[in-house]
């Protein structure tokens, strides 16, 4: 490939030898990841900072990305941007907002994450639709770096937490297995009262006193868990409360015997519809996740939520026992509010202490 001169000029190079060529935003430098892409029209500070997009380049498909720039860290799901990198149409670069303190390529040069505009990702996306997610590279200044899949190591240890944090002040006690949670989840939480003990991805919870479990999200492949998949597989011979959440119901999953599979290209979006079984109702979701559960389901247990898309599984739960988990983010608001009652609903298992 020619190299690319210091102008501000960048490559997106695929795997499969695709590559599109345009400007460089924020920082200046080359990095590689899992190339994927969101259908979200809003909500881009929350995208960057969601955990689960850790290792990931990620594609934006609405045209204009960073019109109401950017305000208050506290609100967004982490402290930090975790995308690898982004590629977008283009980038606003006078936003309009009350609130604004920076622009969107301001915080992503603070931060050193790349963003390559001006690439036609319409284009793009019907590729990564097509052939499937694909490994890629941003390309600056002519720098040589390897491909890069972060679904081949434990990307979790590096988004979750290092040490035990609480929250809340309620007499109900939750631990949160911190997989790469959103901060969004344990305002869910504590917003109902209970008590949210956060604890490493890897921590022997089962010497801790508490009245549930929350199984959070995070990044990669639920395969790469192993030792939380061992932790909540001996919480399944109790009768205690479990709910997992996006990568959370994957591990709950494999904990049963279950099997994942990776997705062709994903879900990530605002607008996912789910039924749920029962009631036949369908709601509007908010995902972002690559994995999925095979729509095999041990005798135990039951499917709660199907994707009226592709017919995944988006939910389970346990015929006897207080066990559930969603595929999608209850506490996403794309409604606003459609699925939360996923929360009220573990929240009554949590006070009649079984099912």
């Amino acid at each position: 490939m020619e190299r690319v001169e210091r102008n501000g000029k960048g490559i997106l190079l695929l795997e499969d030898g695709t590559f599109f060529e345009g400007e460089i935003k924020g920082a200046k430098r080359s990095v590689s990841g899992e190339v994927v892409f969101n259908t979200g029209m809003v909500g881009y500070p929350e995208s960057l900072t969601d955990p689960s997009y850790y290792g990931q380049i990620l594609v934006f498909t609405y045209p204009l990305i960073g019109n109401y720039g950017i305000s208050n860290f506290e609100n967004y799901e982490s402290d930090k941007i975790q995308v690898k990198a982004l590629v977008l149409s283009s980038i606003c670069e006078k936003p309009s907002h009350w609130s604004r303190n920076k622009t969107l390529e301001d915080w992503l040069e603070e931060e050193g994450i790349p963003a390559l505009t001006g690439i036609p990702t319409r284009t793009l996306t019907k590729i990564l639709r097509e052939k499937g997610t694909m490994l890629g590279k941003i390309i600056y200044e002519g720098e040589e770096l390897d491909f890069y899949d972060p679904n081949k190591e434990n990307i979790v240890k590096e988004v979750s937490c290092k040490e035990i944090c609480e929250y809340g002040k309620g007499n109900k006690r939750v631990v949160l297995i911190d997989c790469g949670v959103k901060r969004s989840i344990i305002r869910a939480l504590v917003c109902r009262g209970l008590k949210v003990i956060r604890v490493p991805w890897d921590y022997d919870f089962n010497y801790i006193d508490f009245d549930g479990i929350v199984i959070s999200n995070g990044p990669g492949d639920p395969k790469m868990c192993d030792k939380t998949i061992e932790n909540v597989k001996r919480l399944l011979e109790d009768d205690k409360p479990i709910l997992g959440i996006c990568l959370g119901h994957q591990i709950l999953a494999l904990s049963t015997g279950m099997e994942t599979y990776k997705l062709k290209y994903g879900h990530r979006s605002q607008n996912q519809p789910c039924v749920e079984l029962k009631s036949k109702r369908c709601y509007i979701t908010s995902q972002n996740h690559g994995f999925a559960v095979l729509n095999e389901v041990k005798d135990d247990w039951e499917i709660w939520f199907l994707n009226a898309n592709d017919g995944t599984i988006e939910g389970i739960r346990h015929k006897k026992k207080p066990f559930l988990s969603v595929q999608f983010h209850p506490e996403g608001s794309p409604g606003p509010k459609d699925t939360e009652f996923v929360f009220d609903e573990f929240l009554n298992l949590l006070k009649r202490g079984k099912k």
